[in-house]
Order: structure tokens, then C-alpha cells, then sequence
């Protein structure tokens, strides 16, 4: 009994010793142009914007780097994860993007509770690199559906459907995150500049709504 005893509580130890060690994975945070570029405008706005994390669902509300490496198939690369899951990579260099514009001085996100006058909205609808030709590199690919909305009225004031492609340099983890870098840069460019030309005509026709003189009713 004695040698039956000691066996068993051997075991437990040796079926640990065999298990694999864990694969390492390497941790990437979506990088950043160093400057942003210079623009004509640099008025303060007098309305107040919140940016909301992105609608997603499927793979792309995890933290693993998506690639679609033939038609139909999606896959991911091994030992590799973004710090954080893609709709929150997004909204946060929205974020960066408005902040660094200059232009809109009250910024929020949906985390900070805050009022704001127009909410930025979107669904994601891709954040993955996929190889369009045999022995090219990916490109990766951003896709975001976005809609400028009026907090008070919940209307949505201007809608538009954003997607941008960057060619990695090859195939290494490094080039293809790097390329993500540079469409997310470009896409969020894009969407700062329109969503401010909405919110400024939308601000613009609330505020001569509000002047337009009360007309009597006639007998």
C-alpha cells in the first residue's frame, strides 16, 4: 500500500514534466507615423465629439493577427498577437488622429461617459492582411463602415464607407504589421477630415435653424 501510495503522487509530477512548453508569442502594438500632416484650416470647432469602439464580431474581436492566405480561408500568425483586440487598436487611433489634428478640442470615447454633441460610430468590417498574388506580399486591409450622429436627435447626420490597402514589404510578422501602420494612418486621415466637414455643416444648419425668426400663424 505504502508503494501504491508514493506512485500516485508521483504521477501528477511526472505527467506535468512531459507537457510542452508554452510557444512564445510575440506582443505588437499597431505603430504610428511620426508626424501628421500640416492642413489649411486650424479653427477650434465649437461642438464636441465622442469616438465609440467599433461594432465587430467573429475572429476580429480577439487579440490574434488575422491573415487570409488563399480565397475562403482564414488564418492567423503563429506566435504573434496585437496588444490589445482590433476595434479598440481602432478607436484609439481615431482617437490619436482627431487629437493630432488639432481641430476638434472636446474629444472623448464611449468609455468616459461624457456628453458630447456628435458621436463617431462605426462597424469594422476587416483588419487582416491577405495575399492577392502567389509569391507577393500581403497587403493588410482596413475596413470600416462609419456614421456621424447626432447625440440629441440619435439622426445620423453622414455615413461613409472607408477602406484602405497597404503592401508589406515581404512576408515577415515585422513588414506586415508595419503595413497596418501605414492603412491605419491613411484610413484614419481620411475619416478625421470627413467627419469633421460633417459635423461642421450639420453644427452649421442646427445653429441657423435655431436664428430663424418665429412667424406668426395668420387668421
Amino acid at each position: 500500500m505504502r508503494t501504491l501510495f508514493r506512485l500516485l503522487c508521483v504521477l501528477p509530477l511526472a505527467a506535468c514534466s512531459i507537457l510542452p512548453a508554452p510557444e512564445p508569442v510575440d506582443i505588437y502594438l499597431l505603430p504610428a507615423s511620426a508626424s501628421a500632416p500640416a492642413r489649411a484650416d486650424k479653427a477650434l470647432r465649437h461642438w464636441s465629439l465622442r469616438i465609440a469602439r467599433p461594432d465587430s464580431n467573429g475572429q476580429l474581436l480577439g487579440q490574434r493577427i488575422l491573415v487570409i492566405p488563399e480565397p475562403n480561408r482564414v488564418s492567423v500568425y503563429k506566435g504573434a498577437t496585437w496588444h490589445e483586440p482590433a476595434a479598440i487598436l481602432v478607436r484609439n487611433r481615431l482617437f490619436d488622429a482627431f487629437r493630432s489634428d488639432g481641430r476638434v478640442n472636446a474629444l472623448s470615447t464611449e468609455e468616459m461617459r461624457t456628453f458630447a454633441d456628435y458621436e463617431l460610430g462605426s462597424e469594422l468590417g476587416a483588419f487582416h492582411s491577405e495575399y492577392r498574388q502567389d509569391g507577393q506580399p500581403p497587403e493588410a486591409i482596413i475596413r470600416l463602415d462609419a456614421r456621424l450622429i447626432d447625440t440629441t436627435s440619435r439622426r445620423i447626420v453622414a455615413s461613409r464607407a472607408f477602406e484602405t490597402r497597404e503592401a508589406a514589404a515581404d512576408q515577415s510578422i515585422l513588414t506586415v504589421v508595419a503595413a497596418f501602420g501605414r492603412a491605419a494612418d491613411r484610413l484614419s486621415a481620411e475619416l478625421v477630415s470627413w467627419a469633421i466637414a460633417g459635423a461642421d455643416a450639420a453644427h452649421r444648419a442646427g445653429t441657423e435653424a435655431e436664428a430663424l425668426p418665429v412667424r406668426e400663424g395668420t387668421p
